[in-house]
């Protein structure tokens, strides 16, 4: 397999590979799933809705007969919800691979709170940065991989997340833009900070470019678009793409042994085509900006993530593998 060829009809044999997909229940989440389990992936399917979590695994394994899946409740925007995942995942065993895919992509037109943290950057952001560390340690154990699912908006649009809370100047689509920010910027400064204590897990940050429902194949209670939705998306094929199409950045990104860390993953035309290596914008770059949103991370999820306790469980011949980060 190389950067020039990727097909997700062939993608490598996954048998014995677990990973995790938070926001399975619809949307690049559960084609991420379905592309992972067709290749032999053992899939952990979360999800904040039980009845929605039960339809996506018989819709997926009606699609997918040989599917090899399990579901877990998970709501990334409350952290007592995210800790019980992860001590459920920590007693199951090996972990491959994190998706951190679940977002809120529609904010609510006035400001939500939700454990006293805003809604978006919750669940899009906070709630992920204190799953990745919960499971840093099993991850570590595999040698596995986090991603975390950006966007094309971080280099359309420059919102620095001075107030990531947005206690002041709320709009729905600042808060989705800032969250994306904050997750790009989170996802680059995790593969530095794993490689600076010599943890031997990689961290990428993969975006779907512009991906509609209305282009995307429809499932009941999966993705139903309106004739008007289907109407406009596809008035827009041009410059879009399906989300099963949308997913090959993430999963390209999660399983692809040519991936490096610290490395932005999308479309090759930004809003659709093959999954290529991106350029980060530079905002999501800046130190300042970054060691910011750390310590937000930290201070609002109270999660430290344990650095030392993971690179201890990994062996020393995982450790001296690990490859230099790139440039991004």
């Amino acid at each position: 397999m190389t950067h020039e060829v990727w097909d997700l009809r062939n993608l490598p044999d996954l048998s014995g590979r677990t990973y995790l997909v938070t926001g399975t229940t619809a949307g690049l989440g559960f084609f991420s799933a379905e592309h992972l389990m067709r290749a032999g992936a053992h899939v952990i399917a979360t999800g904040r809705n039980p009845n929605r979590l039960a339809l996506a695994k018989a819709t997926l394994t009606g699609r997918v007969p040989q599917a090899s899946m399990e579901t877990l409740l998970l709501d990334t925007s409350k952290l007592g919800s995210v800790r019980a995942a992860a001590a459920t995942v920590r007693a199951r065993g090996r972990l491959d691979g994190l998706l951190l895919n679940a977002g809120v992509v529609h904010p609510p037109r006035t400001r939500e709170t939700v454990d006293g943290n805003e809604l978006v950057f919750a669940t899009n952001v906070l709630g992920h940065f204190a799953l990745a560390g919960e499971l840093l340690q099993p991850l570590a154990a595999a040698q596995g991989r986090m991603v975390w699912v950006g966007s094309m908006a971080t280099s359309l649009w420059r919102y620095d997340p001075v107030d990531p809370q947005l206690v002041a100047g709320y709009t729905p689509w600042r808060a989705y833009v800032q969250s994306k920010v904050a997750t790009t910027a989170l996802g680059l400064e995790a593969d530095r900070r794993l490689r600076e204590a010599g943890v031997p897990v990689t961290s990428v940050v993969a975006h779907p470019g512009y991906s509609t429902s209305g282009r995307t194949p429809g499932i009941r209670g999966i993705n139903e678009p309106s004739r008007s939705t289907r109407f406009v998306d596809n008035l827009q094929a041009p410059f879009s793409q399906s989300k099963e199409d949308g997913a090959a950045s993430l999963v390209r990104a999660l399983v692809d042994p040519q991936v490096n860390g610290g490395e932005l993953w999308g479309p090759r035309f930004l809003v659709r085509g093959e999954p290529r290596k991106a350029v980060a914008a530079a905002l999501t770059r800046d130190p300042e900006v970054v060691a910011r949103l750390w310590r937000t991370g930290e201070d609002a999820m109270g999660v430290r993530w344990p650095f030392e306790k993971a690179a201890r469980g990994a062996t020393p011949s995982a450790r001296r593998r690990m490859p230099r980060r790139p440039g991004v």
